[in-house]
């Protein structure tokens, strides 16, 4: 879909590109919950015991941090790393509007991809300037609740400014003082099984609740695409009767997420492997669509500013997407 010309440096860093590369994939990737659980166990065998056993102290008391605004680190959300995997696709964001700091904001991302790296870079890091392009505006990006429940790998995503995608995460940044942006993935993980290069299909039409967030907190609504986000990665697609496919249904049911047969580039030029390919990704952040203040709305107004989010979202698409990659006669498509 989008093409871009490398930097003229980059071939002469790529020998310390692919470790980066991995290390970036480790840390952006939801199966990095693997080895949390295993290693906080470990460490209780070793001469490290005292501190693993003071940890699991702090993680007990500290269980309610995640639904209650989380503890992010501005250490964290400007390490080198995130400036690698930056410029390694490249990944940046286009403001269209202006996001008042008197304001909370519900913003829809989309679409989510396999690795969703762009809501990752542009809301996680600082590393597009996120803080400069919106000033007054702290930014969280809601992610699977159980991760949370994973030591160390809660504070890790904390630090980064990930919060729950529970109610009552999101009620309470929405109801604590203004300026916050909350990126809730609106297809969520059954959108992941869609990403495909040169496909733009979203699971939306079905998604409501969001707007019924919204509406209770009277937070504006923001739209949001990420062009290039499921050009990355190639994906291997199982037809529904097939065995594989109703594995990929099960391990959804257990874990939270599909378990997605994927590859893109390897470590020489030509070969397959989990790396991703290095092109651009472009989130545009849309302007906000301002919503009433209605504790309890009936399903008819929800559906009404479901349906100008989704115009609004289409909009959006159809404005940007000749610029970036996409034919005139690409559609926008809702599941």
């Amino acid at each position: 879909m989008l093409s871009f010309k490398q930097p003229n440096h980059f071939q002469s860093l790529m020998v310390l590109q692919w470790p980066l590369s991995f290390l970036i994939l480790f840390l952006s990737a939801p199966s990095s919950v693997w080895i949390f659980p295993p290693l906080s166990i470990y460490l209780l065998f070793t001469s490290w015991w005292p501190l693993s056993a003071l940890y699991f102290a702090w993680f007990f008391l500290d269980w309610k941090t995640p639904d209650q605004g989380g503890r992010r680190s501005a250490w964290v959300r400007n390490w080198c790393a995130w400036t690698h995997m930056r410029d390694y696709f490249p990944i940046s964001i286009l403001k269209t509007k202006d996001l008042s700091p008197e304001h909370n904001y519900l913003m829809g991302v989309h679409p989510h991809g396999i690795m969703t790296f762009g809501g990752v870079c542009n809301f996680c890091t600082e590393a597009t300037g996120f803080s400069k392009i919106f000033p007054g505006i702290t930014s969280y990006l809601a992610t699977l609740s159980w991760f949370f429940k994973v030591p160390f790998l809660r504070d890790y995503l904390m630090a980064k400014g990930l919060c729950s995608v529970s109610r009552s995460a999101i009620d309470y940044l929405l109801s604590h003082g203004t300026g916050n942006l909350v990126g809730i993935v609106v297809g969520g993980v059954g959108e992941a099984l869609l990403s495909m290069p040169n496909t733009t299909t979203l699971i939306l039409r079905k998604h409501k609740g969001f707007v019924r967030t919204a509406l209770q907190h009277g937070a504006h609504l923001v739209p949001t695409f990420t062009f290039g986000e499921t050009e990355v990665y190639d994906q291997v697609l199982y037809h529904k009767d097939s065995c594989m496919y109703k594995f990929q249904r099960h391990f959804r049911q257990i874990f939270g997420f599909y378990f997605c047969v994927f590859y893109g580039r390897g470590f020489r030029q030509g070969s397959t492997g989990l790396l991703p390919y290095s092109l651009p990704i472009v989130t545009v952040v849309g302007e906000p669509l301002p919503l009433p203040k209605i504790e309890k709305p009936s399903q008819e107004v929800v559906d009404k500013y479901h349906a100008l989010y989704m115009d609004a979202l289409h909009k959006l698409f159809d404005q940007h997407k000749t610029q970036y990659g996409c034919s005139e006669t690409q559609k926008l498509l809702f599941l």
